[in-house]
């Protein structure tokens, strides 16, 4: 949302709290841009996208290292082949 500063002005709260939601809040002022973000909060969406935990049942997940190194192997003796 782009609004000019005087809108701003009139509803300050209201768009500082769409701001904190995460919506992109700008507003301009002789003829430059300016965005609303809150302090510790990245203006990037995909900055605050949370890491998820992946488990892995299977060990400690060597096997599928060996493995693939088994078929790379494999994989340039054919090409040695060609």
């Amino acid at each position: 949302m782009e609004i000019p500063i005087t809108q701003f002005r009139k509803s300050i709260f209201e768009l500082v709290n769409q701001a904190s939601e995460g919506q992109d809040v700008w507003l301009t002022h002789k003829g430059k841009r300016f965005k609303v973000v809150p302090e510790g909060i990245s203006g990037n969406r995909l900055d605050r996208i949370t890491a998820m935990e992946l488990v892995n049942d299977e060990g400690d997940g060597l096997e599928g290292v060996n493995l693939m190194q088994e078929m790379t192997k494999s994989w340039e003796e054919d090409w040695a082949t060609l």
